[in-house]
């Protein structure tokens, strides 16, 4: 399967952008009368067969379209802190967006060791695990936002924020809901802080466990965005 990525697909012409024409001609050696598969990010799935194979301007004309390709009967939104070596944050992007992810907001809190990121290369990870992993919708990618800021503004029903401090905490499998939109918060390598967690729960947010072993912060998104897939299978 030849696949694509081309934002806002509207009527039968499509032209592939100058990164998807080079790789479609010049890479992939695609010619006109080729048919390929293209996403939009936004569920729309299409056939398309190329009617000019411009290495800067390839030409297609849309086949078939499949409109919700892959929808899913719930939403998961999980907020991260970045982490000090950047290319662990951009593991936990690709994975997520391979297992099933709507929406990430990067945040800074108390212990974080990372207060600037590049928005423009991860939106480039994202667009490649989406379509490495055949799927039509492109994760949200929202700006960096504070801790406080976060908590405060969030307005979803189902909310967690994961850590190891002390004290009794559900796993997250056994309080997860089904098919329902849910928010899970991941701290940074020295995870939240008490006034942190404290102020999440008086914001609304329930405290869960991933388990016993003490989890990277990628590792940890990672292992909870598998849950809530897994609950929802």
């Amino acid at each position: 399967m030849q696949l694509f990525y081309v934002p806002k697909i509207s009527g039968v012409e499509v032209i592939l952008d100058d990164i998807e024409s080079k790789h479609a001609v010049k890479v992939l050696r695609l010619s006109e009368g080729t048919t390929v598969q293209l996403i939009d990010g936004a569920g729309g799935f299409y056939e398309a067969e190329i009617t000019a194979a411009n290495p800067k301007k390839c030409k297609l004309r849309i086949l078939k379209t499949i409109a919700g390709f892959g929808k899913k009967d719930f939403y998961l939104h999980m907020a991260i802190a970045p982490t000090k070596n950047i290319d662990r944050t951009e593991w936990f992007l690709e994975k997520c967006t391979e297992i099933g992810i709507d929406e990430i907001t990067p945040f800074i809190s108390e212990h974080s060791e990372r207060k600037v990121i590049k928005p423009e290369r991860l939106e480039r990870i994202l667009v490649s695990a989406m379509k490495q992993s055949v799927k039509a919708y492109l994760p949200k990618l929202n700006e960096l936002t504070t801790f406080k800021n976060l908590v405060a503004s969030s307005g979803a029903k189902n909310k967690y924020i994961a850590h190891c401090n002390d004290g009794e905490k559900e796993h997250l499998k056994n309080v997860v809901p089904e098919k329902k939109d849910v928010l899970i918060l991941i701290g940074p390598e020295g995870d939240f802080s008490t006034e942190e967690v404290e102020l999440a729960k008086e914001h609304g947010f329930t405290e869960i466990s991933l388990g016993t072993a003490r989890l990277r912060t990628e590792t940890a998104g990672v292992v909870a965005c598998h849950i809530v897939n897994l609950a929802n299978e």
